[in-house]
């Protein structure tokens, strides 16, 4: 049985650790509101761009033709098509299952959908955050770009730099479907894992949706749509990768303060829980102190 001592140092020890779990939350919601307001400002441009990508495919449908990067390349069988994914985890553990769900559900993705492309060695991948990275490096993954340490201060930049290298192999022909898997922001006690089609842009079936054919809106185009597609293109690409880390982070921020209000609640729990046994041990040591002195007192006295 545990000493009095032993009882009263664990005591402090977990009063500590909720003190540091309750900082560790109050830093989290900090973080989690200004990563909410910049996911809830990101989410209307994103939407608006894919409209009016779509709307402006169909004008010029023509003038594109059959670009692969927006439809990718024609006559492509299974043993050909090479894949990349992008898996968007964090730097930091203690946010409870947000890495593990992640790359469960990635390995899932790949083991349902491109088990052939791994075992023909026709998937790579680019991971964002250590803790993808780590865990991909160590099960020996192919792994052809890694972005480390970028949530300290995340940065447009970052999403352009991903983007260009994604779109580069994409163009000279090293891949043929890229793929961005994340944690998606639904509220501060759930994230849900998404993979998304970065490029091609569009599939051949999703040529005529969105748009205008919704809304009924005729756009008048200058200059012509197809000199506006080849910024609005990479934009478009860029918009969604940038989404895609705004999303995953404000994800993190709210699984670790979830996380971290569970630790603090199980913490003082252990703390009533130590101080009721403390207490009874110490009652019983007083207890036995009075036994002994009074038995004494009935001795001298007997004497």
């Amino acid at each position: 049985m545990a000493t009095l001592r032993e009882i009263k140092q664990r005591i402090v020890g977990f009063k500590s650790t909720a003190k540091i779990t309750q900082a560790m939350k109050m830093v989290a919601a900090a973080k989690l509101r200004r990563a909410q307001d910049s996911i809830n400002a990101a989410r209307p441009y994103s939407k608006a761009l894919e409209a009016l990508l779509k709307d402006l495919l169909r004008s010029a449908e023509e003038e594109t033709g059959k670009s692969p990067l927006l439809y990718g390349r024609e006559d492509l069988s299974q043993a050909e098509e090479r894949v990349l994914m992008i898996v968007i985890s964090s730097d930091r553990g203690l946010a409870g299952a947000f890495n593990s769900g992640l790359i469960r559900f990635t390995e899932a993705r790949i083991r349902d959908e491109y088990e052939y492309h791994l075992s023909g060695k026709r998937l790579d991948l680019v991971t964002v955050g250590r803790r993808a990275t780590d865990y991909f490096t160590k099960r020996n993954y192919s792994i052809v770009n890694r972005f480390v340490g970028i949530f300290t201060k995340l940065e447009f930049a970052t999403a352009k730099e991903i983007t260009q290298f994604a779109t580069e192999k994409f163009n000279q022909g090293a891949y043929d479907r890229v793929e961005i898997l994340y944690n998606e922001f639904k509220s501060v006690v759930s994230q849900r894992p998404v993979a998304e089609r970065v490029l091609p842009v569009l599939d051949e079936s999703q040529k005529n949706e969105g748009g205008p054919a919704e809304t009924n809106i005729e756009y008048i185009y200058e200059p012509e749509p197809a000199a506006i597609l080849d910024v609005l293109v990479p934009k478009h690409l860029e918009t969604m990768v940038w989404k895609a880390l705004l999303e995953s982070n404000a994800a993190e921020q709210g699984a670790r303060m979830t996380a971290m209000d569970a630790a603090t609640r199980n913490a003082r729990d252990l703390v009533s829980s130590l101080q009721l046994q403390y207490n009874k041990a110490r009652q019983a040591a007083i207890t036995k102190e009075i036994l002994e002195i009074v038995g004494g007192a009935e001795a001298l006295a007997k004497a």
